[in-house]
Formats: structure tokens, C-alpha cells, sequence
């Protein structure tokens, strides 16, 4: 399984290792402070077949290979926001290793959303999944790194992303590499103009701010996944907003390109479990869970 690992440049800087996964383009993280051992996993994946409705846990399996081969302690399991691609693995992970849960303090707002779709009035109480809901501007430590806490809003409406110690964050779903641009905001809640705004509070961040994505498909161009690229390279050479793009353009560029854009495969079956950080809904009278897919919704 691919993986790769964007060293500490020194004090006050988190060494940061990747774990690709093919089959959803997405990339799961695992920062580690190097004068503490402490580290946290970032958007963790766990496997789904669509086909067969069936999980395994091979990819957050190996996520754990990678924490015990750097002989790390695993202090939080961090989303950034709810999936559409994948299943997320934090409730798995938890149940590995005890360490704390958090995802971003609007979630809420999208499992009100996702109970109509679903006619689940009852719900997805996320409180109950996740042990802390971060806001903007909130703050922790991964070990003895502050981690400061930005709302990443565009993609969906709780999107969050982490700025970990002086150097590096983690921007989920808002950027992607220089030369593939910027994730769809057409999911419900999403927001183009928002996106662009969100964009623009990254690239804020000094030039040199590693920037780590939540996915990559690669491009005609380049075959080999990639998912780190400083602030200055993305100011100066992503395709939808690098050069100054105007926030007219980007919205026109982005409601077009979205526009052709079909569901994830994963989508509606993903929601359901990432709204219970990545847990399955409780069994059946049979010993069985059950996912309920909403028909002609979409």
C-alpha cells in the first residue's frame, strides 16, 4: 500500500506520513510530533465494497502498521468533515487504541440535512459518536504541537481543516494538487462561493505551509497519486485558482465543472455511517445492520 512521509523540518514541525487508498483516490495521514511520539490520524479509511455491501478494515489495518513501525501513540482520530467517498474509520480506530475522536462543530447541521433525505428523524446524533466538535479558531496539542482549527467551508458546510505546529495542514476536500484545482461543492449544503472564500483563508498561511489533500486521481498527465504542495505552489500554480482567479470566475469554473459531475458510488451508503463516525447502524432483531438508501432523491 502506498505510502509516504513528509519529514519534520525541526522544532515546532510535525513529520507526516500518507497512506494512499486506490480505490477512493483518498489519502489518510498520520502527524506525528517527533519529541513526543504523540501523533494523530487524520481522516482514516475504512474499506468498502459498494457491490457486496461489505467493510473490512485492510487500509486502517495498515494505517496502525505504520503508528507502530515509528513507534508513535495515537492521542486523536481527527475528520475533517463527513465523507462522500469513503467510509470513515474512526470508530474502528478508536476501538484500537482509545485515543480521542473529533470532526467539526457544524456536522450537526449536516445530519439534519441527511435525516430528511434518509426519512431518519431520529438519527445521527453526532455528540454521541464523537468525543470533541471543533469550532474555528478552537485549539489542542498533538503532543507538544498546537494545532489551531480553521472552518473549511465550500465543500460542505462543516468542512474543517487542522494547521498543525508551524508548518503543515490539513485541508481535506478544499484543495487538491496545483494541476488537478479544487473538489466539487455540489453536495447538499455545499457551497461554491464559500469554497472560494475557504481557499483563500489557506492560502493565507506562509508560503511555505505544506498543505496535505484529501484526495488525488491523478491527471492526464501524471499517473502517480500525490497529496503535499506548499502554499506558494498553490497560490502560483493551481489550475482553478492559482495567478489570482477572481471569485466570479472560480464560481462560474466550479458550478460548471460540477454540474458533470455524477455521485460517489459510495455516497449514500457512507453518509449514513460517517454521521456515527464511520460506525454501522445498530443491528437487527436478526443479529444484522442495514443500511437505508433513499430512491429517486438524487
Amino acid at each position: 500500500m502506498l505510502h509516504k512521509t513528509s519529514p519534520s523540518t525541526g522544532i515546532g514541525s510535525a513529520a507526516v506520513t500518507g497512506l494512499y487508498d486506490a480505490t477512493t483516490g483518498s489519502i489518510a495521514y498520520v502527524a506525528a510530533d517527533p519529541a513526543t511520539a504523540k501523533c494523530a490520524l487524520i481522516d482514516p479509511v475504512l474499506d468498502f465494497d459498494p457491490a457486496a455491501a461489505r467493510t473490512r478494515t485492510t487500509h486502517a489495518d495498515a494505517l496502525l502498521d505504520l503508528v507502530h513501525a515509528q513507534d508513535l501513540e495515537v492521542q486523536w482520530i481527527l475528520d475533517t468533515h463527513p465523507h462522500a467517498d469513503h467510509i470513515s474509520a474512526a470508530s474502528y480506530l478508536k476501538g484500537k487504541t482509545g485515543a480521542q475522536t473529533a470532526i467539526g462543530a457544524r456536522v450537526p447541521d449536516i445530519a439534519a440535512l441527511w435525516r430528511k433525505f434518509y426519512n431518519m428523524p431520529d438519527a445521527f446524533d453526532v455528540t454521541a459518536d464523537y468525543d470533541h466538535l471543533f469550532a474555528e479558531c478552537d485549539s489542542f496539542r498533538i503532543g507538544d504541537l498546537p494545532v489551531r482549527v480553521l472552518l473549511s467551508a465550500g465543500h460542505t458546510l462543516a468542512s474543517i481543516s487542522y494547521v498543525v505546529g508551524g508548518d503543515a495542514a490539513f485541508v481535506h476536500d478544499t484543495l487538491m494538487q496545483p494541476d488537478a484545482g479544487t473538489a466539487r461543492a455540489d453536495f447538499p449544503g455545499g457551497s461554491s462561493d464559500a469554497l472560494y472564500s475557504s481557499i483563500h483563508d489557506i492560502l493565507a498561511l506562509p508560503g511555505d505551509t505544506r498543505l496535505f489533500i484529501g484526495h488525488d486521481y491523478g491527471t492526464k498527465t501524471r499517473e502517480s497519486p500525490a497529496w503535499e504542495a506548499t502554499v506558494a505552489q498553490q497560490k502560483a500554480h493551481n489550475i482553478h485558482v492559482g495567478g489570482g482567479t477572481t471569485r466570479g470566475d472560480f464560481i462560474a469554473l466550479r458550478d460548471a465543472r460540477d454540474a458533470t459531475l455524477s455521485l460517489p458510488d459510495r455516497m449514500l451508503a457512507a453518509l449514513q455511517m460517517n454521521l456515527r463516525a464511520g460506525r454501522a447502524p445498530a443491528p437487527e432483531d436478526d443479529g444484522n445492520s442495514y443500511l437505508k438508501i433513499p430512491l429517486n432523491r438524487f
